[in-house]
């Protein structure tokens, strides 16, 4: 426990001078993702299937005051993301968060979060694999959905063997698709507002403040709305680990950390402004599919299938991000010493593919028991993960109040992302990241999810103090050739 090399800020980063060569990371991983994969993204990181679907959900809890909720987690996941982005730009590594908190608070606790992170990103390879496969099954219905789930998840985990520049240019061009869509949205959206199209008035404040006014449901419906949207944020952090494995990781984690108030602002709240502001929220087309309905009653010809292309598109951009995201979270375990040391091993390629495989594999156990255990094993799976987010989070900043003291005192020249108004505003978000926690508890619908997402991180955290006594620290390579005073 306490602090030793293998996280320490002062490793090398890719194309600097101590890395070795300027295609490889420290670690031996490709730094094959070029600027415009890294700005894609950390840009479409943030719009998951769940602003598309699950959003419907929110409004009909919280009427639209759940422009109050996105805001509020929003600005949480800004500070977050601040503090997060404080320590990857000091220390760029595939193990993020993990790796942090690892050096910041002990072993126990880069074990504990980072298990628990794959753990949640392989169930959600799972939740991917099954919405694909039943939109293409609408369409396609002569092929069974468990065979579109296989093809879905053989045909993503292909991409991110072959190297990683392969899952870059689709999901540069996934997360593309998923932001035009969002922007076109979001224009034509505030035209009709306005009543600028032929036909067309302006709609002013009155579904806002008309249909039992903007908060229906009481204030206690905003927390109510933050835990039900809080999840949807979750891969905000994925460009943290992307950047290790790109050229020059410390500018794009400053430029990611930098974008994120705006992406949040304009994905999130301006488009759920849209939706609220156009329709009435407890308008049943609104619970069930919010942006359908509005380009509905915009007279969209093919709306249905328009967002149908659109979620898929977000579902396979999540699920070949999921599954990028837990292999590379696998192998920093492996290089740690905290998982099989085949996981920290890569191919010729630079790719960490024993990592990739155990990750599809729990996917592949996962999917295939969201189609025969769905009410049992699978509810199982997905409740004790769903408060990963939040147990992340408050990692990321208890990890930051040390590591700033750290990286001042060991490097103090890389501290060029800092968090505003240190530590007090870390310490004021990680009281609000408690509060969410409590009121989980308090919750009748979030309380099963919060218990059985607490049980397994008591578990995680057992075994990764029992396995502490009993297995050697391992010294990952590139810590191991780092300068001893870089």
């Amino acid at each position: 426990m306490g602090a030793h090399p293998p996280t320490s800020p002062t490793v090398p980063t890719a194309g600097e001078p101590g890395s070795g060569t300027a295609n490889r990371s420290p670690d031996g991983l490709q730094a094959g993702l070029k600027n415009r994969h890294l700005s894609m993204i950390a840009i479409g990181g943030v719009i998951g299937a769940g602003l598309f679907v699950g959003s419907g959900a929110g409004i009909k809890a919280a009427g639209p005051g759940i422009l109050l909720s996105y805001a509020l987690t929003g600005l949480l996941v800004v500070l977050v993301m601040r503090m997060l982005g404080e320590m990857a730009a000091a220390s760029p590594t595939s193990g993020s968060f993990s790796a942090y908190a690892d050096r910041a608070l002990g072993r126990w606790a880069g074990f504990t979060i980072g298990w628990l992170y794959w753990f949640f990103w392989s169930v959600v390879l799972a939740v991917e694999a099954t919405a694909a496969a039943s939109i293409l099954t609408g369409w396609i219905p002569a092929v069974p959905q468990w065979a579109w789930a296989l093809l879905v998840m053989i045909v993503l985990t292909g991409t991110n063997l072959v190297s990683v520049g392969s899952f870059g240019e689709f999901e540069f061009w996934f997360a593309g698709i998923k932001v035009v869509a969002i922007v076109i949205f979001i224009v034509v959206g505030a035209l009709a507002i306005f009543g600028l199209p032929p036909g067309h008035h302006a709609v002013g404040t009155a579904n806002l403040l008309d249909h039992g006014g903007f908060l229906p449901q009481g204030p206690g419906a905003i927390l109510s709305g933050m835990l039900l949207v809080v999840f949807s944020f979750m891969g905000s952090e994925i460009v943290t680990l992307a950047a290790s494995e790109s050229p020059n990781p410390v500018t794009a984690v400053r430029k990611a950390v930098n974008s994120v108030i705006w992406r949040i602002a304009l994905f999130y709240i301006g488009s759920i402004a849209v939706i609220v502001t156009l329709l009435p929220w407890d308008d049943p087309a609104v619970a069930k599919s919010p942006y359908v309905a509005v380009l509905k009653s915009l007279n969209i010809p093919y709306a249905d299938i328009v967002m149908d292309v659109v979620v898929l598109t977000a579902v396979l951009s999540c699920l070949n991000s999921g599954l990028y995201t837990a292999s590379r979270m696998a192998f920093s375990l492996g290089e740690r010493g905290d998982a099989p040391k085949a996981f920290a091993t890569v191919n010729k390629g630079g790719v960490p593919a024993v990592a990739i495989w155990a990750s599809v594999a729990f996917g592949f156990v996962a999917t295939i028991f969201s189609y025969t255990s769905k009410d049992t094993i699978f509810q199982f799976l997905l409740n004790s993960s769903g408060a990963v987010a939040l147990f992340v989070w408050l990692v990321i900043c208890v990890s930051q109040l040390r590591m700033r003291r750290i990286i001042e005192r060991e490097t103090p020249e890389r501290l060029t992302v800092r968090m505003w108004l240190y530590p007090w505003l870390t310490y004021a978000t990680i009281a609000l990241i408690v509060f969410v926690v409590g009121y989980m508890f308090y919750d009748k619908d979030g309380r099963e999810q919060m218990v059985l997402s607490v049980v397994a991180a008591v578990v995680v955290l057992v075994a990764g103090l029992v396995l502490q006594k009993r297995r050697p620290r391992e010294v990952p390579a590139a810590a191991a050739e780092a300068p001893e005073n870089a």
